[in-house]
């Protein structure tokens, strides 16, 4: 059997792969965080197969379940939001599941930051503005920030920065982001980017605190600041350009 780690993208239940979609359809057990992974998708599950939300186990009662499926010669659909790569918590999963024996793999997902993108209508990366994207989140109520990984010494770049687990510390971020890019960088706000409720907040950093305050959003957001939001007057990048089509 194997242990099937599957990005199930930002919210919308049609963001998915078809590998994804397909190794759901065909698990006997399925393992989801029901808070974030989109209810819809667990329609694809086969009629008998064992759910289990995830949102109130501990990684030990997680991983257990895993194992479980793995002695009984079951494979396993572990969902989690957004794509694997980023913020996911399946690193320790993977170190355990190593340690007993278990095989995995991993199914990439839609991540939340590119869903924000698009809501946005707009690319994070443009020439001559901002070649750089940077993706990362704070400390509160989370483990600790490696050295030198605050916000402050990862703003010196100013290039795109996309916040996840952070917007109920606005404030704070306005705090340790204004000092580099300035009180008048665009910064836009994407609550529960792709689902039929989303939200999105634009401004700048001296005014994006009380804008999403007073928007209510606390939770299922990502922060994004840079130049690139607001983007007009920017080259032509070399990739269709007239010069590098002649040659």
């Amino acid at each position: 059997m194997t242990v099937h780690f599957i990005g199930a993208g930002p919210g919308a239940a049609d963001l998915i792969t078809l590998r994804g979609h397909r190794l759901i359809s065909s698990a006997p057990v399925c393992l989801y965080a029901g808070s974030l992974v989109p209810a819809e998708l667990l329609e694809a599950c086969p009629p008998d197969a064992r759910l289990i939300d995830t949102a109130n186990l501990n990684l030990d009662e997680i991983v257990a379940e895993m194992v479980a499926a793995h002695e009984a010669g079951h494979d396993v659909a572990r969902l989690h939001s957004g794509d694997p790569s980023v913020f996911s918590a399946v690193a320790e999963q993977m170190r355990r599941l190593d340690a007993a024996g278990v095989p995995y793999d991993v199914t990439p997902g839609v991540p939340a930051f590119a869903a924000a993108a698009a809501s946005l209508g707009r690319e994070f990366t443009v020439p001559g503005v901002a070649q750089t994207v940077i993706l990362t989140r704070t400390a509160e109520r989370a483990t600790a920030m490696p050295p030198g990984e605050d916000l402050a010494t990862l703003g010196a770049s100013r290039a795109t920065m996309v916040l996840h687990l952070a917007v109920q510390r606005i404030d704070a971020v306005v705090a340790e982001l204004v000092g580099n890019y300035g009180a008048d960088c665009p910064v836009a706000v994407v609550a529960r980017a792709s689902r039929p409720d989303e939200l999105i907040v634009r401004g700048t950093l001296a005014d994006i605190a009380d804008r999403v305050k007073a928007a209510g959003i606390k939770r299922t957001a990502v922060i994004v600041v840079g130049a690139a939001l607001t983007a007009g007057q920017f080259p032509d990048s070399h990739l269709y350009s007239t010069d590098r089509c002649r040659s």
